[in-house]
């Protein structure tokens, strides 16, 4: 299938675009959810249009545990409909939706009580296989397996040898959510959905009580506009009863935000062949494989604080380490910490005080004529929070409509991947790239690789690594402004790479040549690649501030300390 650019070129044809006619939908939000529902509308053949205030992902889809999983513990609450919906999701994305996206990942539960647990436990990850099975998706992963602490300590020699008297190895998925959100979004464009990013909803357009449209602030480029809509999806996350409020009407449900903070530390820190899930007296603590990396986490914390840069304060740090050096031989310290980074969960408010507690699940409501809101859920299952969203808001359009398309839709790079991947030798010989290098190429790209790859034969010095970061070739740094809407230097090293958060020293060392490689692409003067590493910087020392406060309060009050991407 052909892609779709999202350049700045293409970023002011597609507002052309949506203010020209009226659209049948217009999502506002481009989290995955927002993002998802923009390639369900656009793969029925509708009209559509998708806004984002920030950046693809800004919010919480770009700041998860960065998991496809099923939520093993909803197995514990006996929710077994979420889990068996998640499970299918899992399975369709590892094997026909996204296989260049979402990898299998192995973890270790270990044990620590003889007899009962083993039974209990076993129990819940054998139904936990079998309803994967059963989804008709589930048959590319190994199934659980149970070991003796002698083998376990084998597989993962990082645990102490009293913290497991065996232990229970199973399989889910993993992404990189962010990214993962900018092809969906190049996936919705390529079937003919606008898309533009740094375009605010301030209001909403109303003929009675009906709403007919959205007033749009571009960000960019100034100006204020006016788009039309048969229908409007609000798919704002968190800031759902934000939106609401645009339109003075009470929601017919509330969003409450939970914080949750991951740690990054290098591989060599922790010596372990799979990933860890621990339990914790609130929840349960995941050790996840990332590249050369391990993400901890995560907290479940209520925050109404400030939305679009969550802060981990120390306490928040400090319990991370607490509860994995628990379990580990060799204690982590905060110089191990590479990375950290805060996001909140949408949860549906109003069944328990505790977050942890809170509905998982989403909720869709029309709660005006012309307006659908969808809200909660979790990421594994943005593709049916997403059909649900567009089903909801066919009702509104007084026509027939197909059906949701999109279990049989692969994403943009998804096509033709596992030809090249079998071919990736041949690949790195061709370009003159190592083949390690290619790999990871083929594991963001997919079969768009090509387009990566064409920037490098046209200026063979972006075939190399950038300074500070080696993991990452220059051409990707000109390819995220280029092709995928990145418009700020914070989009690409926070978003369209993960140097933010995979670096000691957070992407600083890399900031320069970056924002001097976007500068052609985004038409920025020397005055303006300057504002933009100073504007990285300071948000680098904020967060580094935060995260030697003592609580959320002044955690937030010292994030808040740089300077926000301004309006123009």
């Amino acid at each position: 299938m052909r892609t779709a650019t999202l350049g700045p070129v293409e970023r002011g044809e597609a507002l052309a675009r949506m203010a020209e006619r009226e659209l049948d939908i217009l999502v506002v939000g481009a989290g995955v959810v927002g993002a998802g529902t923009a390639l369900d509308a656009a793969t029925r053949g509708l009209a559509t249009g998708l806004v984002e205030a920030r950046d693809w992902a800004a919010g919480t889809s770009s700041r998860s545990s960065k998991l496809i999983h099923g939520g093993l513990r909803y197995l514990e609450m006996l929710d077994f409909a979420l889990v068996r919906e998640a499970l299918k999701e899992r399975g369709l994305l590892l094997e026909r939706l996204a296989p260049h996206l979402v990898k299998p990942v192995p973890f270790l539960y270990p044990l620590q009580h003889r007899g009962w647990e083993r039974l209990y436990a076993g129990s819940g990850v054998a139904l936990y296989d079998a309803m994967s099975v059963s989804s008709g998706h589930g048959r590319g992963l190994p199934t659980h397996r149970h070991l003796t602490r002698k083998r376990a300590l084998r597989v993962a020699p990082c645990l102490k040898k009293d913290a497991l008297i065996g232990a229970l190895q199973y399989y889910d998925a993993q992404m990189d959510d962010a990214r993962y959100v900018t092809t969906l979004v190049r996936t919705a464009a390529a079937y003919g959905a606008a898309a533009a990013n740094r375009a605010r909803v301030v209001g909403f357009l109303r003929e009675g009580e009906r709403v007919v449209g959205a007033r749009v602030q571009d960000l960019e480029q100034g100006g204020e506009f006016e788009i039309r809509a048969r229908q409007i999806v609000n798919a704002t996350g968190v800031w759902t009863d934000d939106t609401q409020k645009l339109i003075a009407e009470r929601g017919q449900f509330h969003v409450r935000a939970s914080k949750g903070i991951h740690l990054v530390v290098p591989k060599d820190r922790i010596h372990s062949t799979t990933g860890l899930i621990l339990r914790t007296e609130k929840s349960v603590l995941f050790v996840i494989p990332w590249g050369r990396h391990w993400i901890i986490g995560t907290t479940d914390t209520d925050w109404d604080l400030d939305k679009a840069h969550p802060a981990a304060s120390s306490a928040d740090i400090d319990y991370l380490l607490e509860h994995v050096n628990a379990v580990l031989s060799v204690p982590l310290t905060r110089d191990d910490v590479q990375g950290v980074y805060a996001g909140l969960r949408p949860l549906l408010a109003g069944e328990s005080d505790a977050t942890s507690k809170l509905s998982r699940e989403h909720t869709v409501a029309h709660p005006v004529p012309g307006l659908v809101v969808v809200a909660g859920g979790k990421y594994t299952t943005y593709r049916v929070m997403a059909k649900d969203a567009v089903d909801e808001a066919v009702h509104g359009l007084a026509q027939r409509v197909a059906d949701c398309v999109t279990e049989d839709v692969p994403l943009v790079g998804a096509e033709g991947y596992k030809a090249l991947w079998n071919g990736r030798a041949q690949l790195a010989q061709r370009t003159g790239l190592h083949v390690a290098r290619v790999e990871h190429l083929l594991n963001r790209y997919g079969s768009m690789v090509d387009e990566v790859l064409d920037l490098v034969v046209a200026d063979p010095t972006l075939g190399e690594p950038l300074g500070g970061a080696d993991d990452y070739l220059r051409a990707e740094i000109v390819y995220g402004a280029s092709h995928e809407g990145a418009r700020h230097l914070d989009d690409v090293l926070t978003r369209r790479t993960r140097i933010s958060i995979e670096t000691f020293d957070r992407g600083a060392r890399s900031a320069r040549e970056a924002a001097e490689l976007m500068a052609p692409v985004l038409g920025w003067n020397q005055a303006q690649i300057e504002k933009e590493v100073e504007r990285y910087e300071k948000r680098v020392e904020a967060e580094r501030e935060s995260q030697r406060q003592p609580d959320d309060l002044t955690a937030d009050a010292a994030r808040l300390g740089a300077p926000d991407v301004q309006p123009v």
